[in-house]
């Protein structure tokens, strides 16, 4: 019996992971071959008619059991794209995600010498915003080890470390100095919405980045009330929100004295960033 077509078998791991519930697995199946086979996923039309190399399928068949029970597929590949560039993941540390690319852009849409991210992860933001403003600095903090390193290795990947000081701290801990640009994508999910995200984020990514265990504003609270302290004047706070917490978290930031909050919303035109700053 001669070996399936690579399309024969992405036909077969598609079907598997629609049984399973995966979300898009035409695609997953396509990334997840193009992962296996060592090529680039736009190639995989071009193997498509080919016999799939025993070796090639063995990856490929460990790789679709993983997917069914739902480890994402940025794990099983190593990396996950943002703002045009691949970052190393791991389930060390939140998956950079599209709508993040928001907080990006109105970072960018003024000139910073000195960012601060907070719970930097896998050190998606900071690393952006110093490639794409060669002449800035940045520290990132983070209250988890792994994720620290995670930072480092992306920053190293992307050619910024020498102006990117990663640094383990409990939020503000071992930030010193003052910085123009404070960027956060801080754990949002309040503890009752854990039950109803999807198995990828539930099981696989950690729930530190996701939830303060408690309504999802703890972080919003923390920054309210310490981020002035390491701004300087004309600085700013950027923040990702969740999409239905525009109007509580732009309170806790007027109630903190902030003199201009705003919230931003994504390309869907849902509520998605929070900008405070304190205009003379």
């Amino acid at each position: 019996m001669s070996a399936p077509t690579a399309a024969q078998a992405m036909a077969s791991a598609a079907a598997r992971l629609r049984a399973a519930g995966v979300p898009d697995p035409a695609r997953d199946a396509r990334l997840l071959l193009a992962h296996a086979a060592s090529v680039d996923a736009s190639r995989v039309t071009l193997i498509a008619p080919e016999e799939i190399a025993p070796e090639i399928a063995e990856r490929y068949e460990n790789l679709i059991a993983l997917r069914v029970v739902r480890v994402p597929v940025s794990h099983l590949v190593g990396q996950r794209a943002f703002y045009g560039r691949d970052f190393k993941v791991s389930r060390d540390v939140l998956d950079p995600r599209p709508e993040t690319e928001t907080l990006i852009e109105l970072a960018l849409s003024e000139p910073f010498e000195r960012v601060l991210d907070l719970g930097t992860g896998s050190g998606c933001i900071l690393v952006t915003l110093l490639a794409e403003q060669q002449d800035a600095h940045g520290v990132g903090l983070d209250l988890s080890e792994s994720a620290c390193l995670q930072a480092s290795a992306n920053a190293v990947l992307h050619g910024v470390h020498a102006r990117a000081d990663i640094r383990k701290s409990d939020w503000f801990e071992a930030a010193d100095g003052r910085f123009d640009l404070i960027v956060a994508n801080p754990p949002y999910l309040a503890k009752s919405e854990m039950a109803g995200v999807s198995p990828e984020l539930r099981l696989h990514e950690p729930e530190m980045a996701l939830t303060d265990g408690l309504d999802g504003l703890s972080a919003y609270r923390v920054i309210a009330s310490q981020a002035q302290g390491y701004l300087t004047a004309t600085g700013r706070v950027l923040a990702e929100i969740g999409w239905q917490q525009g109007p509580d978290v732009a309170g806790i930031f007027k109630a903190a004295g902030w003199g201009r909050v705003r919230v931003l919303p994504d390309l869907d035109g849902r509520d998605r960033v929070l900008w405070a700053d304190t205009p003379a």
